[in-house]
């Protein structure tokens, strides 16, 4: 694949979705690929069809991503921010609507990673605290 392609400008088929879930769970696309729209569909991928196990299957995906790829950088605080946000989304959306029309929506209105400086300063997220477990946000309240 090239370069920033994993993810199209706007899914039109629930394959389209899985086909970045799979990419990701086989560690198959380089990590510069692997972007903020790409970790927000697997969100709403383990969401809408595994949702009890959601968190989990994240947390263990990204840490056997990293893995493989020789990075550092598992982030508790941030992966939970984004998979509660995803959630929260779903909730207000509908999840009976189709999985792609969901998918766009979700990436046009929270496709922007820095959103979660809204809630969190950048120096409670370089915390080691932040970074192994959960913490509550420092700068603005969740409004979901």
């Amino acid at each position: 694949m090239s370069h920033n392609m994993l993810v199209p400008a706007s899914f039109q088929s629930v394959a389209e979705i899985e086909t970045v879930v799979q990419q990701f769970e086989t560690c198959a696309v380089a990590p510069a690929e692997f972007t903020h729209r790409a970790h927000l569909t697997v969100a709403l991928w383990y969401l809408t069809q595994t949702p009890h196990e959601a968190d989990e299957r994240m947390r263990r995906g990204l840490l056997r991503f990293i893995a493989q790829h020789g990075k550092q950088g598992y982030h508790e605080t941030i992966t939970l921010f984004w998979l509660n946000l995803v959630r929260h989304f779903l909730a207000q959306a509908g999840a009976d609507r189709p999985l792609p029309t969901l998918a766009n929506e979700l990436l046009a209105r929270f496709g922007n990673s820095q959103l979660l400086f809204a809630h969190y300063s950048r120096e409670l997220l370089h915390t080691p605290e932040a970074k192994a477990g959960w913490l509550e946000p420092d700068v603005r309240p969740f409004d979901f």
